[in-house]
């Protein structure tokens, strides 16, 4: 399986949020935590928007989205997803 990252325009764009308002979203748990990919740039995974915005569309409320953040960046950590290239 492959993973993107997208850069804050991109993700800007899936979403049609704001940059402040995008910022708040993760403040207050409702989107995921950024990546780092590097000293001065951060991106999100391609596949973490794309479930975020599914959820949405699907009518979640702000609890379940919460749900699905903390489930997101939990499966972060998973140790397959490190070891494959």
């Amino acid at each position: 399986m492959k993973y993107a990252i997208l850069r804050l325009p991109a993700v800007l764009q899936a979403r049609g949020r704001s940059r402040s308002t995008h910022y708040l979203d993760i403040r207050q748990g409702l989107f995921t935590r950024p990546v780092s990919l590097g000293a001065r740039s951060v991106g999100w995974p391609e596949h973490e928007v794309a479930a975020l915005n599914e959820a949405r569309i699907a009518g979640k409320g702000d609890a379940e989205i919460r749900s699905l953040v903390r489930t997101l960046e939990a499966s972060r950590k998973a140790p397959g997803l490190r070891e494959q290239k």
